[in-house]
């Protein structure tokens, strides 16, 4: 099979995985300076923890989290309806042809890590461990 006919479960190129790295320490730093300015996201500390790039380049799915996990689905709101000024910004330091198309979603695996250490912690599954 040809290379430019890759599967999809193969999983993100390492183009990709670079690109989606330097989109992720840009927005970092745009957030970080506080140059969009919403009492929301001041509050919030946004931490961008990923981003997935398409095969295109063309489109990036942003994870944010903030300190705290508060209100989070505000603040994703917020940065989607503010993802044109951040991908004007973030095309003038980004070094590819085309400047992808911002989606912010929130980043849910540290509270799904936690739930799980939770239940591995519980009394029934060490009930469960003892039993062996």
């Amino acid at each position: 099979m040809p290379r430019s006919h890759k599967s999809s479960s193969q999983g993100p190129t390492q183009r990709q995985l670079r690109v989606g790295e330097e989109i992720r320490h840009i927005l970092s730093k745009i957030l970080s300076r506080g140059d969009y300015s919403h009492p929301l996201l001041e509050e919030a500390s946004v931490i961008v923890t990923e981003v997935r790039i398409s095969p295109d380049l063309k489109h990036a799915k942003v994870f944010i989290t903030s300190l705290g996990g508060k209100n989070m689905e505000a603040v994703v709101k917020i940065l989607n309806e503010t993802s044109y000024q951040l991908r004007n910004s973030l095309g003038r330091t980004l070094t590819i042809k085309y400047t992808p198309h911002l989606q912010f979603k929130a980043d849910t695996s540290f509270e799904e890590a936690a739930k799980i250490a939770t239940l591995l912690h519980s009394e029934h599954v060490a009930q469960d461990l003892k039993k062996k």
